[in-house]
């Protein structure tokens, strides 16, 4: 495939993406989190467009305007996954070298788990491998971390409470450490754009995850980074993940940074994911 994606087709529903850096270079695919876009890649993968890597980020499902379907059930990872897979065979390049931060993290995981062959390394940011996060729910205080979680659960309420007092959500993100511009970018492309309740709707389906997704283990070749200013997940889910993948395993701690290391330190981890890469290049 020789030409620049900008959005992609799966059931009806149309998601956007972001394609840069060289047409023919090694393909890294990026799958963001919650509250953010596509864009919270931007210098990241400027840097890696930099080294001769074709980044293509999309933006996920309830966040792309043409890819908001209703109710909770339209966000169960197996259909965030075959979102993924479906982006994997557009790309047409064999398989990819996948990143995800938060959210984007917890799919890249599912993805690596059911079809190692469309991965060719896994380069995870915040969000631990999802067993590994579970049982850090009771060895850690990522109970009390995690305590949004069962906020969210609440249909049309949150929303309509934030759209309201945006305040709310502004001290919030502000708290974990996102920078001023930085929220209102969230304001512009999800609480704008009507993102919110898709984005929303991932912690909604959470309890439709079965056993499997959670417990599947990683095949392939993993760098997890952790950062130790990360107010939503704690160190012990981070410590935990090794236990959860069979390929070559690395964990990474960056000392200081807050949860929102892609737009935070951009530069560490275009090195992080260029070591990962290049180890497994033939």
């Amino acid at each position: 495939m020789s030409n620049r994606l900008t959005s992609y087709t799966r059931v009806g529903l149309r998601f956007d993406v972001v394609d840069s850096g060289p047409i023919d270079g090694p393909v890294v695919l990026a799958l963001h989190g919650f509250p953010q876009t596509a864009s919270s890649f931007g210098e990241l993968a400027a840097l890696l467009d930099a080294r001769g890597y074709r980044t293509i980020a999309p933006n996920q499902r309830g966040y792309s305007p043409g890819a908001r379907p209703r109710g909770r059930f339209a966000y169960r990872i197996t259909e965030l996954v075959d979102d993924v897979l479906a982006l994997i065979r557009e790309i047409d390049r064999g398989p990819v070298h996948l990143v995800g931060h938060d959210w984007g993290a917890m799919v890249a995981w599912s993805v690596a788990a059911a079809r190692p062959d469309l991965v060719r390394s896994l380069v995870t940011m915040s969000v631990p491998h999802p067993a590994a996060f579970r049982r850090s729910l009771l060895g850690s205080d990522q109970l009390a971390r995690s305590y949004y979680m069962g906020l969210f659960q609440i249909p049309v309420i949150p929303e309509r409470l934030l759209h309201a007092r945006p305040g709310i959500l502004d001290r919030a993100l502000a708290g974990t450490g996102m920078t001023p511009e930085m929220i209102a970018r969230v304001h512009r492309e999800i609480v704008d754009t009507g993102a919110l309740t898709g984005g929303l709707n991932w912690y909604r389906a959470m309890i439709l995850l079965g056993q499997r997704a959670i417990s599947a283990p990683v095949q392939v070749p993993v760098t997890h980074v952790w950062s130790s200013g990360d107010t939503a997940l704690a160190r012990r889910g981070a410590e935990l993940t090794g236990n959860y993948v069979t390929g070559d395993y690395r964990l990474v701690v960056l000392d200081g940074a807050s949860h929102w290391l892609p737009e935070e330190r951009p530069r560490e981890l275009a090195e992080i994911i260029t070591e990962r890469i290049e180890s497994v290049r033939v």
